[in-house]
C-alpha cells in the first residue's frame, strides 16, 4: 500500500511521467525484462516533455514503446480470445480539454494508442471493431494482420500497460492499452477504453490510469472514484481508498497517478506492478513492487 504522504512540494514540478506494464503476478526471471521496458517507454516519454512537448504527445509516444515490446499484453504482445482472435482496446484522454479517444474490440491496428489519439479531435469518444479499422485506414494508421500482434507469453498474457504524465504546461494526460484477456468471450470489452474505469485526466484534479480486474473497475468506476478523491485529497491516500472500494467487489488492480500539483504516486494490490517514473530534477526509476520505491513519498 502506498505510504503516507507528506506535505506537498510549494511548487509544481516543471514535468512529471509516470508508466506500468499492468498489475499482475511476474516471474522473477522476468523482473528485469518489465523494469528495463518500462523504462525504455519512460524515456521516450520524458523526451517529449524535456522539449516542451504535450502531456499527450508523452503519453502516447510511451505507450506505442509499450506495444512494441512483447513482455507486455499491448500491441506487439497481444493475446488471444476463445475464438483465436486478437482484440485490442487503447484510450487517451486529454485533461486540458476533457477529450477522449478510443478503440474497443480491433484486430488488426499496429498501435491502437495512436488512432485512439487520433480521435481527441473527433465528436465521438470510442469506436469498436470494423467501424475503428475504418476510421484508422481513412488516418493513416499502422495496419497489420491481426495475427501479427500475438505472442507466445510465458505469463499467459493478462492487464493493461498505461501511462501518466504532467507537461510544462500544466496539462495533464492519461492512457491504457491492452491485448485483451487471454480466452475471453469474442466481444468482450475491459475498463482500458473506458474513461472513469480505466483512465480519467483533468487539469484542474489529476489524472490516472488503471490496470487490473477489468469487470470489477468498471463495476466499481474506479478511475472516477479515484479522480474524485483527489479533489480533497493527495495520491497515496487516495489510491489506498480506491483499493479498499475494489476490496470489496474483489479484483485486483494497480493504479498510477499525478494530481494538479504535480505529486505522483502509485499504488496495487496485485502481487506485481511494474512501474517506472521521473521528474523534473529526479532521474527515472523502475520498480515490479511499491514496496521496493524507497523513496516514501512521491510528491
Amino acid at each position: 500500500m502506498p505510504d503516507p504522504m507528506i506535505e506537498p512540494q510549494a511548487e509544481r514540478p516543471s514535468w512529471a511521467i509516470i508508466v506500468h506494464g499492468g498489475a499482475k503476478s511476474i516471474a522473477p526471471e522476468l523482473e528485469d525484462a518489465h523494469r528495463s521496458g518500462c523504462l525504455l517507454a519512460l524515456v521516450a516519454g520524458q523526451a517529449i516533455l524535456e522539449a516542451g512537448g504535450s502531456a499527450v504527445d508523452a503519453v502516447e509516444t510511451a505507450i506505442r514503446v509499450l506495444e512494441d515490446d512483447p513482455t507486455f499484453n499491448a500491441g506487439y504482445g497481444s493475446v488471444l480470445n476463445a475464438q483465436g482472435q486478437v482484440e485490442c482496446n487503447a484510450a487517451i484522454m486529454d485533461g486540458r480539454t476533457l477529450d477522449v479517444g478510443a478503440v474497443a474490440a480491433v484486430g488488426g491496428l499496429r498501435h491502437p494508442i495512436s488512432v485512439a489519439a487520433s480521435m481527441l479531435s473527433e465528436r465521438q469518444v470510442l469506436l469498436v471493431g470494423h467501424g475503428a479499422e475504418c476510421f484508422a485506414r481513412a488516418h493513416d494508421g499502422e495496419m497489420c494482420a491481426p495475427g501479427d500482434l500475438a505472442v507466445e507469453r510465458p505469463d499467459g498474457g493478462c492487464d493493461t500497460v498505461g501511462c501518466v504524465a504532467l507537461d510544462i504546461q500544466g496539462h495533464l494526460a492519461a492512457g491504457t492499452s491492452t491485448g485483451g484477456l487471454a480466452g475471453c468471450p469474442q466481444g468482450r470489452v475491459g475498463d482500458s477504453p473506458l474513461p472513469g474505469c480505466g483512465l480519467y485526466a483533468d487539469d484542474a484534479i489529476g489524472a490516472v490510469s488503471l490496470s487490473g480486474d477489468g469487470e470489477s473497475l468498471i463495476r466499481t468506476t474506479l478511475a472516477a472514484r479515484l479522480i474524485h478523491s483527489l479533489e480533497a485529497v493527495p495520491p497515496g491516500p487516495a489510491i489506498e481508498a480506491a483499493l479498499t472500494r475494489l476490496a470489496g467487489v474483489g479484483g485486483e488492480a494497480g493504479l498510477i497517478v499525478i494530481d494538479a500539483d504535480g505529486r505522483l504516486d502509485w499504488g496495487h494490490n496485485s502481487p506485481q506492478f511494474a512501474v517506472a517514473h521521473a521528474r523534473a530534477g529526479q532521474a527515472a526509476r523502475a520498480f515490479t513492487e511499491r514496496a521496493q520505491d524507497a523513496s516514501g513519498e512521491l510528491s
